[in-house]
């Protein structure tokens, strides 16, 4: 089966080389037939109309493609990963974010490789059924933006075209979708928030409230138009500002003077007008009452949108040269988690010597394949490059060197009784063995072993 792959790899890349041909030469016909698609389903049905969604690889590709969105893996942002993406081994990646209303999300993706491959990324809202797909980039772009329009849960995943391997570093970060409303300050300043009460208890904080010293300019959050500049008892010299782009409105209440008049445009850092405590908050400190009102829908926390997080993402630490390697659990026993941190539940426990496929790392983390192929992260400090021996063993039996840990993989090689192996690990009835010649793969441990 290996050989039979192996013979038609030559077929695969020229046809995929076609393809991208085909797809530069005559974009205005692919236009035509394409529509709207993006160009991870553009690619897709190209490999689909040259039949290579039926060779191995290319069901291999489109496999993973779709358990990058079943089986992602919860992060935290900002979040720096470093990888490799194999050009024998279709692999695409997923990622979960817990994203907020009044976010932007950043991807920046860096590519080591001797010819650069597209790779396609793409954006989905996580739902009960299929995930709800929100944003793409050019397949030759290495940037994506895209702005959270709701509290939910959304799926990255980034997948490199077939037949091409290259180290890549990923960074995610989230960032405020509007400018801080107040000169010179920061979130920091912020000292009553979202849902805060009001009023004994009568009514919720719609907004939340930046203190400054009186005469602070009140700065434009967006590019837009001044709707109204009013008093009022409540708010006081108050201005409203339309932010049509995102189809909400800004408010901005117990300014001391009003510096715009209605219907004037005005750009982000623009001033509107000066901190104050008029209103209802004359008993207070001077300080910018800010909220945000959507069209139709009412006032939404402003936090998100504001809130610029001062950490950045953790640098790699890992050992590089380890990926695409195996490591193995080094401690009697030790966790790999669904996420790279300690705070991250449980995913298993596992014994000494468990084998572990670096396919990339984060922080102090390797993200890496079980045996079973299931993704997950482990310490650093709890694993060790599988590369020496723990022992050496004589078979007593004629044995297949097989290329994963299960009976009904294909052979790599025939391994003579009387062979000599050297054990890098333990997986399962499986270990992971160097044979004679330096060829990796695994064997059945339950089969008659003699030390040599």
């Amino acid at each position: 089966m290996r050989n039979r792959q192996t013979a038609i790899l030559p077929y695969i890349f020229y046809t995929l080389s076609v393809l991208v041909f085909a797809g530069c030469s005559q974009q205005q016909t692919l236009r035509g037939v394409f529509g709207q698609q993006t160009p991870y389903e553009k690619y897709a049905a190209k490999l689909k109309d040259a039949k290579l969604d039926e060779t191995a690889l290319g069901k291999m590709w489109l496999e993973a493609g779709q358990h990058a969105l079943q089986d992602s893996i919860s992060i935290t942002l900002p979040f720096k990963e470093t990888g490799y993406f194999a050009a024998e081994t279709p692999r695409a990646l997923g990622y979960r974010i817990d994203a907020k209303r009044g976010q932007r999300l950043v991807v920046n993706l860096a590519l080591k490789a001797a010819e650069q491959p597209a790779v396609f990324m793409d954006v989905f809202e996580a739902g009960p059924n299929t995930p709800n797909h929100v944003a793409t980039t050019d397949s030759s772009a290495q940037r994506l933006i895209y702005e959270f329009t709701e509290d939910q849960e959304h799926i990255l995943r980034v997948q490199p075209e077939l037949l091409r391997s290259a180290q890549y570093t990923l960074t995610v970060t989230a960032e405020p979708t509007l400018a801080f409303p107040v000169a010179g300050k920061s979130s920091r300043n912020i000292a009553s928030i979202w849902g805060d009460p009001r009023d004994a208890g009568a009514r919720r904080h719609e907004g939340i409230d930046i203190f400054a010293k009186r005469g602070t300019p009140a700065l434009a959050s967006a590019a837009g138009t001044v709707r109204r500049v009013d008093t009022t008892p409540r708010g006081g010299k108050v201005v409203w500002l339309t932010d049509a782009d995102r189809r909400q409105s800004l408010y901005y209440a117990h300014l001391d003077s009003q510096l715009v008049q209605e219907g004037q445009r005005v750009q982000p850092g623009d001033t509107l007008g000066l901190i104050g405590n008029t209103g209802n908050a004359r008993t207070t400190s001077p300080h910018l009452h800010f909220g945000i009102y959507r069209y139709g829908q009412g006032a939404t926390n402003p936090y998100p949108y504001v809130h610029q997080a001062a950490n950045k993402a953790p640098a790699v630490t890992i050992d590089a040269e380890l990926i695409g390697n195996w490591v193995r659990i080094s401690p009697k026993a030790a966790n790999i988690r669904l996420m790279p941190s300690t705070n991250s539940a449980v995913y298993q426990s596992l014994p000494r010597h468990t084998p572990l496929k670096v396919t990339g790392g984060t922080s102090s983390w390797y993200r890496v394949a079980l045996p079973d192929g299931q993704e997950a992260y482990v310490a650093s400090s709890v694993v060790e490059p599988a590369s020496k021996a723990i022992k050496y063993e004589k078979l007593s039996l004629d044995m297949d060197l097989l290329d994963d840990a299960t009976p009904k993989a294909a052979a790599k090689q025939s391994l003579p009784a009387g062979s000599s192996v050297a054990i890098l690990g333990k997986y399962s009835a499986f270990e992971l063995v160097r044979s004679a010649n330096g060829e990796l793969g695994w064997i059945n441990q339950r089969l008659s072993l003699s030390l040599k």
